[in-house]
């Protein structure tokens, strides 16, 4: 599932620059999800705010319905769980995506 986010290009590249200390895998430019994603995860409580004000509380639901397995650690996850639950009225699981191993696919 891919989102549609509208993030200002100087913020996107602000929250990259400062959430993403290691090169990109590929050629590929990281998504703006990604992006957001990661800075949801270590955003300081005024840097909480900011993500809140600048995107608003839908945009960052829909992060993390998209959100892959690793993107945002469970504290993470359930803080802003709860914060955008009461914001929006939306339902977010529980936990944060996983990845599933299966030793029947070896």
């Amino acid at each position: 599932m891919t989102v549609a986010l509208r993030m200002p290009p100087d913020f996107a590249a602000e929250l990259e620059r400062k959430y993403f200390w290691w090169e990109a895998v590929d050629a590929a430019p990281r998504t703006e999800a990604r992006i957001l994603a990661q800075a949801m995860s270590f955003a300081n409580f005024d840097e909480v705010r900011r993500l809140e004000t600048v995107l608003g509380p839908d945009a960052l639901v829909e992060v993390m319905l998209a959100a892959q397995p690793g993107w945002i650690d469970p504290r993470s996850w359930e803080f802003w769980r709860g914060r955008l639950q009461r914001a929006t009225g939306r339902s977010i699981p529980d936990i944060p995506p996983q990845r599933k191993f299966d030793a029947g696919d070896v």
